[in-house]
């Protein structure tokens, strides 16, 4: 009897669940019924009534650290005045011109003549608003409508006409505040219709607070949170890091389709630029909903982006700062001995990886080492010695007798060393720098015996295999380094006399830029891999603060461009010249290098050249360190020294070989001194 009782009332309730399930059905379809049919329309023409209009919230750009995870490139919060015109009137935007100069003033720039015609002719038609000009009693009509219709011009024609008719006395009406506010008001029309267009950055704090006091006066005028570039280690590296700026307007197209709006801030030279798609930040937005007449309807609805991706660089900023200290100190005690104005290069990289740990120019102008081509003198004979044995015009060993050539022609220049040197091997042709022994590479390469041979031949030929051959060590064509615009050096295809061939092989013709010869070292120092410098080594996600690394989102590898055609045994005979260069008894830069405590190999070199009738040289250094475990090569140009005045280049070698080693050992102390309180900290605990 209770198991039938139990059965009956399941039934009741789910009829009554039903029921109640039936009613919010019936009710749910009342009330869309109401909605569609009775207020749809109502609806329909509130909707048609409001403008939604989105705009783009610029997010920061990713930060640049150094190879030891220091910030050198950041962001700093700052304050900034925008401008949105909403087909806003010229009137309009003019009296709200006037009304932001209460509380700004825009610092002047170059001004475009077209500009501020245009100015004149807006104030000349504000009849009612003659603030902004003196000695001004009715509208200057400048050129009548009846005049317009005899000369049969059309607007466009009339008003370019007018812009004609200007002179410098109507210009010269405009007070000082009018110019104040012509500033502001070329900002306001330069932006694009319902995108905010930024009108003053970095302003102060004191100054946003009354402009957003103010705003029910400033239709169209905002304060927005925006991030500026910040430096922390000054103008170190800057001009390599690159500036941003508004989209270039031969550009414009071009980042459009790829996703930019035009107001967008972006890279515009070398890092900045290089790597544009990666610093670029995630744009939020800033969503207005407005009546057809402007108003807004509610608080616009902010959607945050994120910070771009960060850079890390191969560069080391600490030894970046020893080496820029070692120049300056260098150059500032010798100044007086430049015929020009005193200067100087440094690259610093791992000859294994390519990646660049130093880069630097007097007063900061680290371009100069891939922008710049110098004649680099004996600095690059390594490389004419390979290409001897390649060609087998010389072999290991062999010798020549080091004296001074005197080639038929009027004008053409003799060929000679720094002194005779006598019987000489290949090892000692680079120990002691003999210009003759190289000269003898481009004679044999084409046949020609001085005082014995009538004619040349096809010498152009012998320049080609020259410079192709130079080319596999990355002297004469670009290295592949990971910034825009760098230079080749210039020379090639440019044939010259024949005699200028064999200046070719000494570095007295054809130039390279510093980077260039830091390349060609590096491949002597690492077994023959020509490998592509870098500047960015990992390219990662924004970490949780500026001093945690993000995720790895790529990491650039070694790209290793060729391989030149030579044997392990060719190197080593180069290598061995190198090592007696800085520590033979005859070595041209052993008063330097041969007392140190790590082994330098390396190669000196002067060019001479004559500056403004006065005799100069090019002083130059290549070389690599540990000599039998290399692990730092570098490139020194030190351009426009007096003929009396040696030793600049080699001096800034030791001291940034110095650098180098200093910090590499101060490392190893700090690790080792963190590995001892870790394992007593350990060994602790166990206790």
């Amino acid at each position: 009897m209770g198991e039938r009782r139990n059965k009956a009332h399941v039934p009741v309730r789910l009829n009554t669940l039903f029921f109640v399930v039936f009613i919010l059905f019936s009710a749910l379809i009342l009330r869309l019924g109401i909605v569609q049919i009775v207020q749809g329309e109502e609806y329909q023409e509130q909707l048609e009534r409001t403008i939604n209009i989105s705009s783009p919230v610029e997010a920061p750009r990713g930060l640049i650290y150094d190879r030891n995870g220091n910030v050198v490139v950041d962001n700093e919060l700052q304050m900034t005045v925008t401008y949105t015109n909403r087909r806003t009137s010229m009137k309009e935007m003019l009296e709200v011109a006037r009304e932001l100069n209460t509380y700004i003033t825009i610092e002047q720039e170059r001004i475009n003549e077209r500009d501020i015609k245009d100015y004149w002719l807006v104030l000349n038609q504000e009849r009612n608003e003659m603030l902004d000009l003196t000695h001004y009693d009715e509208p200057y009509d400048i050129l009548p409508l009846d005049e317009q219709r005899e000369l049969g011009l059309s607007e466009n024609e009339a008003y370019m006409e007018r812009l004609e008719r200007i002179t410098e006395e109507h210009l010269g009406m405009i007070t000082d505040e009018g110019m104040e506010v012509f500033h502001i008001w070329r900002e306001f029309i330069a932006g694009f219709n319902y995108l905010p267009h930024k009108v003053a950055q970095g302003i102060e704090y004191e100054e946003a607070a009354r402009i957003m006091e103010n705003m029910e006066d400033l239709p169209g005028v905002d304060i927005i949170r925006d991030s500026q570039r910040k430096y922390p280690y000054g103008d170190t590296l800057a001009r390599m890091f690159g500036n941003t700026g508004s989209i270039p307007r031969e550009r414009v197209d071009e980042f459009l389709a790829n996703g930019y709006t035009r107001n967008e801030s972006v890279g515009t030279s070398y890092l900045e630029a290089q790597y544009e798609s990666v610093l670029r930040g995630r744009n939020g937005s800033l969503d207005n909903h407005m009546n057809r007449q402007g108003d807004f309807l509610r608080n616009p609805e902010v959607n945050e982006g994120s910070r771009g991706n960060d850079l890390i660089l191969s560069i080391d900023m600490e030894l970046q700062q020893r080496v820029e200290e070692a120049i300056e100190k260098e150059l500032s005690e010798s100044a007086r001995h430049f015929i020009e104005e005193e200067d100087a290069y440094v690259v610093m990289m791992d000859p294994n990886t390519g990646e660049v740990l130093s880069m630097a120019g007097h007063n900061n102008n680290e371009l100069g080492n891939v922008l710049s081509g110098f004649e680099v003198g004996s600095s690059m004979k390594g490389a004419s010695v390979l290409i001897g044995y390649e060609t087998g015009v010389f072999s290991h060993g062999e010798q020549i007798v080091d004296r001074p050539i005197q080639l038929p022609g009027e004008g053409v220049r003799p060929v000679r060393s720094h002194r005779p040197l006598g019987r000489i091997n290949d090892i000692q042709a680079l120990e002691q720098s003999s210009n003759i022994y190289m000269a003898e590479i481009a004679l044999r390469l084409s046949n020609y015996i001085p005082q014995v041979s009538n004619t040349w031949g096809d010498y152009h030929s012998v320049y080609d295999l020259l410079r192709y051959h130079y080319a596999q060590f990355g002297l004469g064509v670009e290295t592949g380094i990971d910034l825009p615009n760098e230079a080749t050096g210039y020379g090639s295809g440019i044939y010259g006399n024949p005699g200028n061939m064999l200046f070719l092989t000494f570095g007295q013709y054809d130039t390279y830029t510093p980077m260039q010869l830091a390349q060609h070292v590096s491949v002597i120092a690492n077994g023959g891999y020509r490998i592509a410098p870098r500047i960015v080594s990992e390219i990662r996600e924004p970490g949780r603060n500026k001093h945690d690394l993000g995720p790895l989102v790529r990491q650039n590898d070694p790209k290793v461009l060729n391989k030149i055609p030579m044997s392990d045994q060719d190197l080593a005979r180069v290598q061995e010249g190198f090592r007696q260069v800085m520590h033979g008894s005859q070595g041209t830069a052993r008063s330097f290098f041969g007392d140190l405590d790590y082994k330098v190999a390396g190669k000196t070199g002067t060019a001479q050249r004559t500056i403004e009738g006065e005799a100069a040289n090019n002083q130059t250094l290549v070389g690599y360190a540990p000599y039998d475990d290399p692990e730092v090569a570098f490139a020194i140009v030190v351009p426009g020294v007096s003929t009396t005045h040696g030793g600049v280049a080699n001096r800034i070698g030791v001291e940034i070989m110095e650098a180098y080693f200093e910090l590499k050992e101060g490392r190893s102390d700090d690790v080792d001194e963190s590995e001892m309180l870790f394992e007593e900290e350990f060994t602790n605990s166990d206790d």
